[in-house]
């Protein structure tokens, strides 16, 4: 399932991915990611806390709406940070 299907704007994607390329901010949201299971992204509090860390890192203001869409998204994934296969499909949704 697409992002947009869950009410994410392509804007949003678009200036996230340009400010992932700045290898600093890259650096800071993996070390804010570093451990994370599958179980801490399908728990709703935990995703919603790293979703406002990542985005205070890359100086991104969301709305209550845009972190819940993010949140359901996450959540919606079901994504296992240990699959490479699972990780291949997001970064192939993304590119």
């Amino acid at each position: 399932m697409n992002y947009t299907n869950y009410g994410i704007r392509p804007e949003l994607v678009e200036r996230v991915k340009v400010k992932m390329k700045n290898p600093v901010v890259k650096e800071r949201v993996k070390q804010a990611l570093h451990g994370v299971t599958k179980y801490d992204l399908q728990d709703r509090l935990k995703v919603r806390r790293l979703i406002r860390t990542s985005a205070g890192i890359l100086q991104e203001q969301l709305t209550e709406v845009q972190e819940e869409q993010l949140t359901a998204f996450v959540i919606g994934q079901k994504i296992d940070p240990n699959n490479t296969i699972h990780l291949i499909k997001l970064w192939a949704m993304f590119r």
